[in-house]
């Protein structure tokens, strides 16, 4: 294994760190794991089908249904709160529609009704997916304009002396101060009551960064996206995690820019707060299309996934997956194959070396993060020196890494360290290996 000399200390021992320093963050929800990869898939048609699913590789094993006490719990608009929405298909209202016209105070009533029952105690992951709207105003377009139209609407109801234009400044500004109360109350709350718990919202942040068929697509998130999200450090600072989404459709050939700077841009925004730590990041993914929920991400599609979260260091990625994905025997005995050929096996890989790394470089005190964001290198264990073995539902390591692949993690990646803790020197290499 990868090893240090000497005993363990409180220090994150690293090579010289490239100016800027990178900021301290959280440590990690389960000791010595760096990188984990969690479950948040429906179950429930395989378990009918007696078609047993081999999680022991994740870190969390949840479903998405309305089931209370788990590790991760992902709270829908129905399930947290009273939340403000218009469901267009059914042409119909909820809770007032639009922020401004909620009842904020009977929301947080309901919502801490409801995080009692679904979250009880323990330790884990919130997720609010809350997707019908966004807090910043010019970001509802396409089908979210008829949250602009609502809003201008409701304030020239009761302001009819003004233009137009007078009432879309102005309902912009109550959108977004109603939006925010909205959001960030909740997440005070559910610190407050669960602090165990790393509260945070799905698809937050976000880098739209979506025109991937383009000859010249570099994935990097655009000035004025970045501007926005700037603008949104009110929820940087109440959320206590992240979680943007890196789905991917077949059509996604440069996934990997894609999912760089998906993830860079979360990790930036994490640092914008100014407190103690940066808050944690868990990339949303999935292990089908989006678009052919019934094909599965191959070897590749999965380091430019989770590999790629991993090697910039972010602290986990959750898998997440839809009741239409797994709605009969054949889909069910797919996922089941999937995971003891491909996916089990890569995680194993990507959550050993990751754990290794952070031995290594770090004496377990911090995370390995590349030196270089934008290189390909990646967190994968040597197979001519490591080999994972399935045996009786476990699995088994084999192996130590070589002089070489020290030498490698050094040259390639450096240490951040978790809060408190601090960087020191350069590692003794082990010899004779």
């Amino acid at each position: 294994l990868f090893s240090s000399a000497g005993a363990k200390d409180a220090s994150c021992p690293s090579r010289p760190l490239p100016p800027p320093p990178l900021p301290h963050t959280t440590a990690p929800l389960f000791e010595h794991q760096p990188f984990i990869v969690s479950w948040n898939i429906p179950d429930l048609v395989c378990n009918r089908y007696n078609i047993s699913l081999d999680t022991s590789p994740f870190k969390g094993v949840a479903t998405p249904a309305k089931v209370p006490g788990q590790f991760l719990s992902l709270f829908y608009t129905d399930r947290l709160g009273l939340y403000p929405h218009v469901d267009l298909a059914r042409r119909k209202q909820f809770n007032g529609g639009i922020p401004q016209r909620g009842n904020l105070k009977a929301s947080m009533n309901k919502a801490r009704e409801d995080i009692n029952y679904y979250i009880p105690s323990n330790r884990g992951l919130a997720v609010i997916d809350w997707e019908e709207w966004r807090p910043l105003w010019d970001r509802n377009w396409g089908t979210k304009r008829i949250y602009q139209t609502l809003s201008v609407a409701h304030l020239m109801q009761t302001n009819r002396s003004m233009t137009v234009h007078q009432a879309t400044e102005k309902a912009k500004q109550h959108f977004q101060v109603a939006a925010k109360s909205f959001m960030s109350g909740i997440l005070a709350m559910g610190r407050a009551m669960r602090p165990n718990y790393l509260w945070g919202f799905y698809l937050f942040p976000n880098c739209y960064n979506y025109v991937w068929e383009k000859p010249d697509y570099t994935g990097r998130c655009s000035k004025e996206v970045r501007r926005q999200n700037d603008e949104l450090l009110w929820l940087w600072e109440s959320s206590s995690a992240l979680y943007p989404s890196v789905y991917l459709q077949v059509s996604s050939f440069s996934a990997a820019l894609m999912v760089r700077n998906r993830v860079q841009e979360a990790l930036r925004v994490s640092a914008l707060p100014r407190r103690h730590g940066t808050a944690p990041v868990f990339a949303y993914m999935r292990p089908v299309f989006v678009d052919q929920n019934r094909r599965f991400l191959s070897q590749g599609d999965l380091v430019s996934t989770i590999g790629e979260s991993a090697a910039v260091g972010v602290s986990g990625a959750v898998l997440w997956g839809a009741s239409a994905d797994y709605d009969d025997q054949t889909s069910c005995a797919a996922l089941s194959s999937y995971l003891s050929s491909t996916l089990n096996p890569y995680i194993n890989n990507v959550t050993l070396a990751a754990q290794l790394c952070s031995n290594f470089l770090c004496r377990g005190n911090g995370r390995c993060v590349r030196k270089n964001s934008n290189s390909n290198h990646y967190l994968h264990s040597n197979p001519e020196n490591f080999r994972i073995l399935h045996v009786q539902k476990r699995y088994l390591v084999l192996g130590r890494p070589s002089l070489t692949d020290l030498k490698a993690l050094s040259r390639r990646f450096t240490c951040q360290c978790y809060k408190g803790l601090r960087a020191i020197g350069v590692l003794t290499m082990p010899s004779g290996q």
